[in-house]
C-alpha cells in the first residue's frame, strides 16, 4: 500500500512574493546569452590566430604539460583530462574531437597535433582517447612560441583558479594555411585551407606595400590549397571571396584514364574533394547504377593502401566512351563537389566578414604586436641583468672591502644597508651580491662579467632601435615569417582551372556510348592487337612503321567482329570493340600500344597465330595453305560459337599462310622449305565448307615441306623474299642468305604442281630459313619488332642470296586499302620444330 505525503505548511511569517516577468523580454535575454556564448567561446576562430577557444586550449595544455615534437608520445586521454580539468567547461567528447581534427592531415593542411594511432579517416571515426597517443606537432610549437615573453595577454579559466592565453602568438597566418568551419547562432564560417608558403608570401608582400591591390595579392595566393590535392574548377568565385569574403567554387577529383587489362580501360581516382572520402563515391555510385542513373561501368574496386594513398579503381564496360563516363561520374557523384566560402572570424571581439586583404592585415598587425612585446620584454630583461652585473662588477673591484662589510654586520637587512649606502648600490644588486657564491670571485669571473655587459648593451641597443624604428619591426617580422615558410613549407598539391574542367577528348554533349564507326584491326609480328580510329587506308602509301610490321589488317567498325587464324586449323571468333584504340599519328602507326593477344585468345601448346580475316554474312572467302602442301578456300559463313575449324588437317599439319581470296584471278603462293615456288590462280579452288579437308597445292619434294603460302594480287607489284641458311643451326642465330625478287619473274603453273626453284643454295645451305611472297612495298621486321630495311628487288630468280648478318623474322605486305581487295600474307622464320611431312598429295580433294 502507497504511502501518502502532504506537503508540510509554510511558516506562519511566510510571505509569498510572486514577481512578474515579461516573457518575450526574458527569452531574447536567455537567448542572445546563448547566441553570445556561442559564437564568442565555442564556434568561431580568432582572426589573430586562427583558432578556436578549445583547440587554443589544447595546444596549451600540451605546451604546459611539455608534450613537445622531440618527447614521447601520451594517451590523448591526459591531453583532454588536462584542459577539460583546467580550462575548457565543457566535456571531454568535444575537446577529444577537436584535438582529432588537428591530427588529421587531410582536414588540415598544417596538422597541429601529431597523432599515433587511429585518428580515423573521410570515412571512419577516430579510436577512443584511450587508444590513442598525441604530442605536439612541429607547427604547434609556432603558434606557442615566445609565449612566456609578455607577448600576449592572459586571462582568468572558468573557475578564476588558473590563467589562460586569450590568443596564441601564432608565428604564421593559421587562419587562412588551415582554415576554418564552425556553425554559430544566426552565423556559421567556412573557409579553405591555403598553401604556407603562399600566404607567408602575400602577408610580406602587404608589410612592404600596404596600399597593394587583391589582384597583387593574388599572384602569391591564387587559390586554396586542400590537404587531398584534387582540382579547383573556376575561380571567378574565389575572386569573389578573397574581396568580399564569401564566395564559391568547385572541387572536382583528380582521376587519369587507364588500361586496367588489356581488354579493358578503366577511370583511376587518386585524389578526392575536400572531405570527401572514398567510401561515399562507392556508395554513390552503386546507387546510381542499380537505378540505372549512371550508365558503363563494369566494376568499382577500392585499391587504397598507405603505401600509395588513394586509388579508386572504375572499370568502364566495352563499347563505352571513358572519358564521358568520367563527365558523368563529376556530374552524378561526390567526386565533384562544391565548396562555400564564408569569411567570419572575431576581430575585436566581433564578428566580421572580410576578404583575403582584411585578413592579412589583421594578422600582420597583430604579429607586429606580438613581436614589439616581445622586444619590448626582451630589452626590460635585458635591462634588469645588466642592473645586477654592474653591481656585482662593483663589488668586485673592492671586494676586500664588501667582505669585510659583510663580515662586519650583525645580519642580513644590516648587510643590505649598508652595501647600498657605502658603495651607492640598489637594494637588487645588493641581494644579488649577498647571494654571490665565493667561486664567481676570480679574475676570470670578472672578465665574463664585462664581456657579458658589452652583450648586453648591443642587445639593448638593439631592441630599442627595433622599438624606435616601425621598419625595422616590419622588417623583422616579414624576416621570422620568411625562415617559417623555409622550414615548413611544401608543394602546392592542389591544381587550379580556370574553365569548366571538361575533359579535351569529351565534354557533357560527348556520346556515352562508342559510336560504330568504320575502323582497322591490325595484328603485328609481335602478337599485338589493336583498332585505329578511322577508316583511313593503313600504311597504305608502303612507309615504313615506327615498330613492327602489320602481318594482318581487316576492315570493320567498332563494334564490328573479326576472325583470328591459327596454325591448328582454327577460326577464333574477336570483338574490335574490345581492343585498344591507337591514337592517331602522322604517317605508319607504331603498334606498340596494343594489347597482346594471349589477353583475347587462349592458344594450345605449339598453337600460333597466322593472321586475322572478316567473318560474318558478307565476308569475303578466305585462303589457308598448309604445311603438306594442301590448299583450301573456305566459304565465309561463321557459327554462333567463338571458334571452330576451317579446316580438317591431318596429324602432323599445320596451316602456314591465310588471306582473304574472294578473286578468282587472284594468285594463291606457296614456297617450299627446298626453295620451290608455285604460283596459281585462285579460281582453281573452288570455296569449300568448313569441314573439308582442302586439296592438293603443291608438290613437295622428299623432305620438304611448305614454309610460306599467301595471296598475291597479280596486277600489283609484288616481290619474293627468300633467306636461306642451315636445317641444323639454331632458328634466329644466323642471317643466312637474303634475296629479294620481282614477283613477276616467276611464271604461273598448275595447281599442284612442283613450280619453279626460287633460291640457290650456297655451301653449307641447305634449307629455306624465311620465305615471302607480296605485294610491294614490303616490311620486314626482327624478333623483337624492330623494323629491318629490305633491299630492292633485282635478284633472278634462281639466283643465290647475298650473305647477310640481319635476322630477319617477319616478312608482310601492306594492308590492303579496299574492303574487298586481296588480303596479305606474312612470312616467317621457320621454327624448325615441324616434324617433316610426305609430299606426296593427291591431286584431289582430302577428307
Amino acid at each position: 500500500m502507497a504511502r501518502r505525503t502532504t506537503t508540510p505548511p509554510p511558516p506562519e511569517d511566510f510571505e509569498e512574493k510572486i514577481v512578474g516577468i515579461d516573457v518575450e523580454e526574458e527569452m531574447q535575454n536567455a537567448f542572445l546569452e546563448y547566441s553570445y556564448s556561442v559564437i564568442y567561446s565555442r564556434a568561431l576562430p580568432d582572426a589573430r590566430d586562427g583558432l578556436k577557444p578549445v583547440q587554443r586550449r589544447i595546444l596549451y595544455g600540451a605546451n604546459e604539460l611539455g608534450l613537445r615534437p622531440d618527447r614521447g608520445h601520451v594517451k590523448s586521454q591526459r591531453v583532454v583530462g588536462e584542459v577539460m580539468g583546467k580550462y575548457h567547461p565543457h566535456g571531454d567528447q568535444a575537446i577529444y574531437d577537436a584535438l582529432v581534427r588537428m591530427a588529421q592531415p587531410f582536414t588540415l593542411r598544417l596538422p597541429l597535433i601529431d597523432g599515433h594511432g587511429n585518428f580515423g579517416s573521410l570515412d571512419d571515426g577516430p579510436a577512443a582517447a584511450r587508444y590513442t597517443e598525441a604530442r605536439m606537432a612541429s607547427s604547434a610549437l609556432l603558434m606557442v612560441g615566445s609565449l612566456d615573453e609578455d607577448t600576449v595577454d592572459f586571462v582568468p579559466n572558468y573557475d578564476d583558479t588558473q590563467y589562460q592565453p586569450s590568443v596564441l602568438p601564432a608565428a604564421y597566418p593559421n587562419l587562412l594555411v588551415n582554415g576554418a568551419a564552425g556553425i554559430a547562432v544566426g552565423m556559421a564560417t567556412n573557409m579553405p585551407p591555403h598553401n604556407l608558403v603562399e600566404v607567408i608570401g602575400a602577408a610580406r608582400h602587404l608589410i612592404a606595400n600596404p596600399t597593394c591591390s587583391l589582384d597583387e595579392l593574388m599572384k602569391f595566393v591564387p587559390g586554396p590549397d586542400l590537404p587531398c590535392g584534387g582540382k579547383i574548377v573556376g575561380l571567378e568565385g574565389i575572386r569573389d571571396a578573397y574581396l568580399t569574403g564569401r564566395g564559391s567554387f568547385r572541387t572536382r577529383a583528380t582521376a587519369r584514364i587507364e588500361s586496367i587489362t588489356p581488354r579493358r580501360k578503366g577511370i583511376v581516382v587518386t585524389e578526392l574533394p575536400y572531405l570527401v572520402g572514398p567510401e561515399k563515391v562507392i556508395d554513390k555510385v552503386k546507387d546510381l547504377v542499380q537505378g540505372k542513373k549512371l550508365q558503363g561501368i563494369a566494376d568499382l574496386k577500392d585499391l587504397s593502401d598507405r603505401q600509395h594513398g588513394l586509388r579508386l579503381v572504375i572499370e568502364v564496360k566495352n563499347g563505352f566512351n571513358p572519358d564521358a563516363v568520367l563527365e558523368q561520374l563529376y556530374k552524378l557523384t561526390p567526386m565533384e563537389e562544391n565548396f562555400g566560402i564564408n569569411n567570419v572570424a572575431l576581430v575585436d571581439g566581433q564578428p566580421r566578414t572580410m576578404g583575403l586583404k582584411d585578413l592579412l592585415k589583421v594578422y600582420v598587425d597583430f604579429r607586429t604586436d606580438v613581436v614589439r612585446r616581445r622586444c619590448d620584454h626582451r630589452m626590460r630583461k635585458a635591462q634588469e641583468r645588466l642592473h645586477l652585473v654592474d653591481g656585482l662588477l662593483v663589488a668586485i673591484l673592492d671586494i676586500d672591502e664588501v667582505i669585510q662589510l659583510i663580515r662586519g654586520s650583525d645580519d642580513a637587512g644590516t648587510a643590505r644597508t649598508r652595501l647600498m649606502d657605502v658603495f651607492e648600490l640598489s637594494e637588487a644588486q645588493a641581494n644579488y651580491i649577498l647571494e654571490l657564491q665565493l667561486r664567481r670571485l676570480t679574475k676570470f669571473s670578472r672578465i665574463e662579467l664585462e664581456k657579458e655587459k658589452e652583450e648586453l648593451e648591443r642587445t639593448i641597443e638593439e631592441l630599442r632601435a627595433i622599438l624606435e624604428n616601425e621598419k625595422l619591426l616590419l622588417k623583422l617580422v616579414s624576416t621570422e615569417l620568411a625562415d617559417v615558410a623555409k622550414a615548413h613549407g611544401t608543394p602546392r598539391r592542389t591544381v587550379l582551372l580556370e574553365g569548366s574542367g571538361a575533359s579535351a577528348t569529351a565534354s557533357a554533349s560527348s556520346p556515352l556510348e562508342i559510336a560504330d564507326d568504320p575502323c582497322w584491326v591490325l595484328l603485328s609480328s609481335t602478337g599485338l592487337l589493336a583498332r585505329t580510329g578511322s577508316a583511313e587506308p593503313v600504311l597504305a602509301d608502303g612507309s615504313r612503321s615506327k615498330h613492327d610490321v602489320v602481318i594482318g589488317a581487316v576492315p570493320t567498325t567498332a563494334r564490328g567482329e573479326f576472325g583470328l587464324v591459327t596454325s591448328a586449323g582454327r577460326m577464333v571468333r574477336l570483338s574490335a570493340l574490345d581492343l585498344p584504340t591507337l591514337p592517331p599519328t602522322n604517317g605508319a602507326p607504331s603498334l606498340s600500344g596494343g594489347a597482346p593477344l594471349a589477353a583475347y585468345v587462349d592458344l594450345a601448346k605449339g598453337e600460333e597465330p597466322v593472321t586475322i580475316v572478316p567473318i560474318g554474312g558478307d565476308a569475303p572467302v578466305v585462303a589457308l595453305g598448309t604445311a603438306a602442301g594442301v590448299v583450301k578456300r573456305v566459304t565465309p559463313d561463321a557459327p554462333r560459337g567463338n571458334d571452330w575449324d576451317v579446316i580438317s588437317l591431318k596429324d602432323g599439319d599445320r596451316v602456314v599462310g591465310a588471306g582473304v581470296a574472294d578473286r578468282d584471278d587472284l594468285d594463291l603462293v606457296f614456297v617450299t622449305s627446298d626453295a620451290q615456288l608455285l604460283r596459281f590462280p585462285a579460281r582453281s579452288v573452288r570455296p569449300q565448307g568448313r569441314s573439308a579437308g582442302g586439296m592438293a597445292g603443291i608438290k613437295l619434294g622428299a623432305g620438304a615441306r611448305a614454309a610460306f603460302f599467301g595471296v598475291v594480287d597479280p596486277s600489283r607489284d609484288g616481290i619474293v623474299v627468300t633467306s636461306s641458311g642451315s636445317s641444323g643451326a639454331l632458328p634466329g642465330t644466323e642471317g643466312g642468305s637474303l634475296k629479294v625478287t620481282p614477283y613477276a619473274e616467276y611464271p604461273a603453273k598448275g595447281r599442284a604442281t612442283g613450280g619453279v626453284r626460287c633460291h640457290r643454295f650456297l655451301k653449307g645451305e641447305d634449307t629455306l630459313v624465311l620465305a615471302f611472297a607480296g605485294n610491294s612495298p614490303a616490311r620486314a621486321a626482327a624478333a623483337n619488332g624492330v623494323a629491318i630495311e629490305l633491299p630492292a628487288a633485282d635478284g633472278r630468280r634462281d639466283g643465290s642470296g647475298v650473305p647477310t648478318t640481319t635476322v630477319i623474322a617477319h616478312v608482310a605486305a601492306p594492308p590492303a586499302t579496299e574492303p574487298t581487295s586481296a588480303g596479305s600474307g606474312a612470312g616467317s622464320q621457320d621454327p624448325g620444330s615441324s616434324p617433316a611431312v610426305d609430299g606426296s598429295v593427291p591431286d584431289g580433294e582430302q577428307a
